[in-house]
């Protein structure tokens, strides 16, 4: 159990880091959160004006999560423990991640919607199944513009995929925490989707004025 508690721990402040914040702070000497929608990940740091600090927001929030679970399972074969256990302590690391950066304890435990670092814990528990999830992403959002709807259809697509792909064959807890990371992102959506079946939602490429 003290294992888990500092793997745990590592991986939630590993996931902590905002690194939204960090850039556009650095870079273009602003607080990202009091920029449109307040959110810290790389979809309102693009809005905001900074399509290359995005970019890296997106790139650095993922790459936390590949990390958590990569040193998780790097420390469960240094330590020789079975495949099970080392399967337990990678999920234990992923949802740790992806709480840390949604409730970042720099920030008064805010932070963002846990898509970019969710999709790195998935290219490190399941590739496959991350990589269509992804792939169904960027089919919605070229067609709708919306990266809400499109972030919501791929989490939905990956606990689907991982449940189909992983029933029998991963540990009961790594299998409920491929289903409850795309939980958690779609219910931080929340807002999101009253605006979607509203039709106020923003739309990617447009301006505020133009989506009024």
């Amino acid at each position: 159990m003290l294992l888990y508690f500092l793997v745990g721990v590592v991986a939630y402040l590993l996931g902590s880091i905002p690194f939204g914040l960090i850039l556009v702070r650095v870079f273009r000497k602003q607080d990202i959160r009091q920029q449109g929608s307040g959110n810290i990940g790389a979809t309102n740091v693009i809005r905001s004006g900074g399509k290359g600090l995005g970019a890296a927001t997106f790139l650095l929030d993922a790459a936390k999560g590949i990390l958590a679970v990569i040193a998780a399972y790097m420390m469960a074969s240094q330590l020789h423990l079975s495949r099970p256990a080392a399967q337990n302590l990678a999920a234990t690391a992923a949802l740790c991640a992806i709480v840390g950066h949604i409730y970042t304890v720099w920030l008064g435990f805010k932070g963002g919607k846990g898509v970019a670092t969710g999709l790195g814990v998935f290219l490190a528990i399941s590739p496959i199944a991350a990589l269509i999830s992804l792939a169904v992403f960027i089919v919605v959002f070229t067609i709708s513009r919306y990266v809400s709807l499109a972030s919501i259809l791929a989490a939905i697509t990956f606990a689907v995929l991982a449940l189909i792909r992983g029933y029998g064959k991963v540990t009961p807890w790594l299998l409920a925490v491929c289903v409850i990371i795309p939980v958690i992102v779609i219910a931080k959506h929340h807002a999101n989707i009253r605006r979607l079946l509203m039709g106020t939602e923003y739309r990617f490429g447009r301006s505020k004025a133009a989506a009024a």
